[in-house]
């Protein structure tokens, strides 16, 4: 499984990255499937550098604050206005009860944007786990500040030379303050991508938004995750402190995301 880092800056698009957006590409032995986790502010332009559009195989959503997925607005305009018409179905997107009316009041047009035109969509059912393509993923309820809000769990199965399989596992936090969900979605990844949105000591007296470094690294030691990738740092954090805060919980490998990196998981 490769994971690219479309975007990671935290809450809005910084100047080198935009919101929230991360690539899947795993491979069933007869063609590659690509799936994005989130598709926050500025993303979808990006995105563009890695794949076609046309070759989303689906979307994941963790929540519906807008550095999460309000560049689902432009994915329906690409997939609905393509003057040569676009040429895959629609496009399957997994998140909350109400992701389609989010867009659709984003998209604020008159009549209303019917998107299950380009859309498929799957509200979550905490714990379910989906098959998809070489991807088994399911969606587990985390603590922040909206209606609903997950950590998605993303289990890929590829082959390994003859009659073999490649098993390994993406855990990745959506935001979330520290909480059980988060232990399980975690549990024994080979990659753990989690927020570290907060500063220790700067950022003390807000409870239940976003983790700090060190909270990061603590969810990653109790649930016995094999890589730390420190993400969704606003543009005012220091990384550097963020990886130290880590380091004070978790003695893995710790990295912090970089638009543009590719991972092999």
């Amino acid at each position: 499984m490769k994971l690219t880092i479309v975007g990671c800056s935290g809450s809005f698009p910084g100047p080198s990255s935009p919101a929230s957006c991360y690539l899947l590409t795993a491979n069933d032995g007869k063609r590659d499937w690509r799936i994005l986790l989130d598709l926050g502010s500025g993303a979808l332009g990006v995105l563009q550098r890695y794949i076609h559009l046309s070759d989303i195989d689906g979307v994941l959503l963790s929540h519906l604050h807008p550095d999460h997925c309000i560049d689902l607005t432009g994915l329906h305009v690409a997939v609905h206005w393509d003057p040569h018409g676009w040429p895959s179905g629609r496009i399957p997107v997994w998140g909350p009860e109400a992701t389609a009316k989010r867009i659709t009041m984003a998209l604020d047009m008159e009549p209303p944007a019917d998107l299950t035109e380009d859309f498929e969509f799957h509200r979550w059912t905490p714990g379910e786990k989906v098959e998809f393509g070489p991807f088994r993923f399911e969606a587990i309820t985390v603590r922040h500040p909206i209606a609903e809000s997950y950590a998605i769990r993303v289990e890929s199965v590829e082959p390994d030379g003859a009659d073999g399989e490649r098993r390994r596992v993406l855990a990745y936090s959506g935001d979330t303050d520290s909480c059980p969900g988060l232990i399980e979605a975690a549990r024994d990844a080979d990659m753990f991508l989690c927020e570290a949105a907060y500063h220790e000591g700067r950022d003390d007296a807000i409870e239940g938004v976003h983790l700090t470094g060190l909270r990061a690294g603590q969810a990653a030691h109790d649930a016995g995750a094999r890589r730390l990738l420190l993400t969704h740092l606003p543009v005012w954090n220091d990384a550097n402190r963020s990886v130290e805060e880590a380091q004070r919980a978790y003695d893995g490998p710790i990295a912090v995301a970089v638009a543009g990196v590719h991972y092999t998981i």
